[in-house]
């Protein structure tokens, strides 16, 4: 039996044509949709009684990319200059974003009572990398739900917080807004430090890891928790995405800890091991794409930034909230090297084997990421004077649209900036684009005569 974690199913016409042969391009169509999203949002954003002070559009536009591919990259603080309907904008633009913009699309016509044209589905059940076209529709409604009973979730965790410290109606907004943010992997925060403030608070800062870490985990992830409910029920994608989840995370926070014990800009400057503990447990798990912090980025020491470099880059499960190159890309990367240093060219996981096809799709992924990030890293270095790693760290923060920053993204620039909207549009569309190509591409029927070649 294999196992195919990546695969995108292909819709067969009926006479037998793949719907890339049929004229319908669902990556161009999603991407448009996003872009559209974008400028709608920039608008909004431009509008007079949307900031406290006029923002330039460049400003306007910069915040809704980073909205609507759930990054949380920014160049304007949100809590100060945007006012309560720019926050909603962002909110809005945030939930949009992190779900899938065409999910609302297919909830909507499906109210309305419409059937949905083919184009539409597809665009659909390219949004969320699901495996059938029936499977996108029925799923529409499930993952809406999942989402808003999440979201729901979280408000009341965090309402219990945030209400006795500010009041009712701070207190029921910051909870809102934090909610969103977090269960959307998108890390924008109300506060210049981010969750600085709470780096010692075992309620919020365990609420909000809890709400991105089931973003990021995804809807068939939790679902198929919910369902069976036992660990030997479980798929191998489930079980897999669980367990690199765990050790990725545990991995984090004691790599952390261990780093930055002594550093007394961050955990040095706590006063118990508790609070330690964590603080390290926070920032080790919100570097694969949630971009909060406790503690202050900049401050870190450079090998504890390096690390984060590798989550980031990683990122959190296929069909979540999350980007990067995903869980299951890093862990058929390491699995397949692990089979080639025993002698067997195999890769398998689980007494389940994987295709060759599906290894070549990680490989494909990993490689294109991290062509991605080395233009993007080579481009900023010509235009911004700064630190090498700040600038490594700023564009695998954009890729994996993660949102944590050494300081760079203020002094960006417009050339700047323009390069870290792209990689995070690239970073939030890219596998999914990905994906489908190697899916639905014609296969080609000739076969050369094989050869020996050199490696390594």
């Amino acid at each position: 039996m294999k196992i195919h974690f990546l695969d995108l199913a292909t819709h067969q016409t009926k006479k037998g044509k793949t719907s890339a042969t049929s004229g319908i391009n669902p990556p161009r169509l999603l991407l448009e949709s996003f872009l559209v999203l974008i400028a709608i949002g920039a608008c909004l954003l431009k509008l007079p009684f949307a900031t406290v002070e006029p923002v330039t559009w460049m400003e306007a536009a910069f915040t809704a990319t980073s909205a609507v591919t759930v990054t949380g990259l920014v160049v304007v603080d949100t809590g100060s200059q945007y006012t309560l309907f720019g926050q909603l904008v962002i909110l809005a633009l945030i939930q949009l974003g992190g779900l899938g913009l065409m999910t609302f699309a297919v909830l909507t016509a499906l109210a309305l009572g419409f059937k949905l044209r083919l184009e539409h589905q597809l665009v659909a059940q390219e949004a969320f990398n699901e495996i059938s076209l029936q499977t996108a529709r029925r799923a529409g409604g499930s993952i809406a739900l999942f989402a808003l009973t999440a979201e729901a979730v979280g408000i009341v965790l965090l309402s219990l917080f945030f209400v006795p410290e500010l009041g009712w109606s701070d207190g029921l907004y910051e909870a809102l807004f934090y909610t969103i943010s977090a269960f959307n992997n998108a890390g924008f925060a109300l506060s210049p430090d981010s969750l600085s403030a709470y780096v010692d608070h075992p309620g919020i800062s365990l609420s909000v890891t809890a709400l991105f870490i089931t973003g990021g985990l995804g809807y068939i992830v939790i679902m198929e928790l919910l369902d069976k409910r036992c660990w030997s029920r479980l798929s191998v994608y489930v079980k897999v995405i669980l367990l690199a989840t765990l050790l990725l995370n545990l991995f984090a926070t004691g790599a952390i800890l261990l780093l930055e014990f002594g550093n007394p800009a961050t955990l040095g400057a706590l006063d118990s091991f508790w609070d330690k503990l964590l603080a390290a447990w926070f920032q080790g798990v919100t570097p694969r794409t949630a971009g909060f912090n406790t503690l202050d980025i900049g401050a870190l020491t450079a090998g504890t930034s390096v690390l984060m470099l590798l989550l980031m880059f990683i990122g959190g499960a296929p069909n979540s909230t999350a980007s990067g190159i995903k869980i299951s890309t890093f862990v058929i990367m390491i699995a397949a090297t692990r089979s080639f240093l025993r002698g067997n060219l195999n890769v398998s996981f689980f007494k389940r084997s994987l295709s060759s096809e599906t290894v070549i799709k990680a490989l494909a992924t990993a490689t294109i990421g991290m062509a991605v990030v080395f233009l993007g890293v080579l481009s900023l270095s010509i235009l911004v004077e700064d630190d090498f790693l700040d600038i490594a760290f700023e564009v695998v923060s954009a890729f994996g649209t993660v949102g944590l920053s050494r300081g760079t993204t203020g002094e960006l620039g417009t050339a700047g900036q323009l390069i870290i909207m792209a990689i995070m549009l690239i970073g939030r569309l890219g596998p999914l684009t990905l994906g489908y190509s190697l899916t639905v591409r014609r296969k080609s029927r000739v076969r050369y005569a094989k050869t020996e070649f050199p490696v390594g």
